[in-house]
């Protein structure tokens, strides 16, 4: 097991880090002042700041990093973009800059992976010149979620046709003035083997019968002009040639996007932690109470030696699970996949929450931003599968590897 960056990993990581030093964190001020907050999600507006640095990254080549195929991106190993990621999770802005932002590199993953020639020409080939955004309704408000086979709406086969009808939410990305489409995963086959009832299909998000109700707010922000929003589907009616892949394959493809995703979210959220933790150590070195600085004082520097240990074991373990992607598929690396999704955010979390209490008050303003970076943690810790499911995972695997070692001894 290598962790060393290929030399083409590092000459992107020299790039970006300087991108990141030179553009992106001295505008993220600028960002904030021209982002239209507020729950009118009809109002919210790009930031032109945003699409300056959109131009700016793709003439600097720092592009579609996320996709390992060359005919799309820059031929990226997991283990190669990992570190990337976690470059661009210091603010939330910067994903978007370098178009490597959750959902469409997922969305744009499925469409690589499965899509046919006119479904990419459709919607591939705009998403990845950053020309629209995407949303990917799946989680429903009816029912427990985390558990896919529950899922009610339907995705119904009529002729030359499918029908869609039900309602999703937590749709991110769906309040974008960009988003054009959405990947809509829904029931076409009750009667089939449980893991080939559903199909997914492609909605263009103006198509009659898809009404957004609401944008959601979390922890009482709405995320303009991302958004999370409530979406209903009415007799939806849209060709076959609509459905990836075909009929059935909803959970096929469900697995096969949620891997690489994984590894980008808990990278960027390993980033994330780092920044809370400079901006801890900066706080607690330059504030002096009770006659000294809050760096010596009580358990702030255990606080400090935890964090950074906390945050080099996510890392590495990150980092294995992008090798194994890599050596042995998604499917071999299934539990270290499972293991970094429950660790990376619960540690992001907790140094996060760390940074919060040296800054006291100021720490839950928006003056700095920590506010944003652990409200990403902890919805991390509920999106992709809560911790619950993915430590059912990782228990039921070591079950069968540690039955397979005892029947080998036996």
């Amino acid at each position: 097991m290598d962790f060393a960056y290929s030399a083409k990993a590092r000459d992107y990581l020299e790039r970006l880090n300087a991108f990141m030093a030179e553009e992106v964190m001295p505008a993220e001020p600028i960002y904030e002042q021209q982002l239209v907050h507020g729950p009118d999600w009809t109002q919210w507006k790009q930031p032109p700041i945003m699409e300056e640095l959109k131009a700016k990254a793709k003439a600097a080549g720092l592009w579609n990093l996320f996709l390992p195929e060359e005919e799309y991106g820059p031929g990226l190993s997991n283990a190669d973009y990992a570190p990337l990621a976690e470059i661009t999770g210091r603010t939330p802005m910067a994903p978007e800059i370098f178009n490597c932002n959750a959902p469409d590199t997922g969305n744009m993953e499925v469409l690589v992976k499965y899509g046919s020639k006119a479904q990419k020409d459709a919607w591939l080939e705009p998403l990845l010149a950053g020309e629209i955004r995407s949303a990917f309704c799946m989680t429903e408000p009816a029912v427990a979620s985390s558990d896919a086979t529950n899922m009610q709406a339907t995705a119904t086969i009529e002729g030359d046709d499918v029908v869609l009808n039900g309602r999703k939410w937590w749709s991110s990305g769906v309040g974008h003035p960009h988003c054009k489409v959405v990947i809509f995963m829904g029931l076409t086959d009750p009667t089939a083997e449980k893991h080939r009832q559903h199909s997914m299909v492609l909605a263009p998000l103006d198509t009659p019968g898809i009404k957004v109700e609401r944008m959601l707010p979390v922890f009482g922000a709405y995320d303009g002009p991302f958004g999370h929003g409530e979406v209903s589907f009415t007799n939806v009616r849209l060709p076959l040639d609509a459905i990836i892949a075909g009929p059935g394959r909803g959970f096929e493809i469900a697995q096969g996007r949620l891997g690489p995703g994984r590894i980008h979210h808990c990278m960027r959220v390993i980033g994330a932690a780092e920044r809370a933790l400079e901006l801890l150590c900066q706080r607690s070195l330059g504030r002096v109470a009770f006659g000294q600085p809050l760096a010596r004082l009580g358990g702030n520097p255990d606080v400090v030696a935890n964090c950074r240990m906390a945050i080099e074991q996510a890392r590495l373990l990150t980092l294995k699970a992008a090798w194994m992607m890599d050596t042995v598929g998604v499917k071999g690396a299934m539990s270290e996949i499972s293991q970094i999704k429950v660790v990376a955010p619960s540690m992001a979390q907790q140094v996060i929450d760390a940074a919060i209490q040296i800054h006291g008050g100021a720490g839950l303003s928006n003056d700095f931003a920590l506010t944003a970076l652990y409200a990403y943690a902890r919805v991390l810790r509920i999106a992709d599968g809560p911790d619950e499911v993915h430590r059912k995972l990782i228990a039921k695997l070591e079950y069968k590897k540690q039955q397979a070692k005892f029947a080998r001894s036996v």
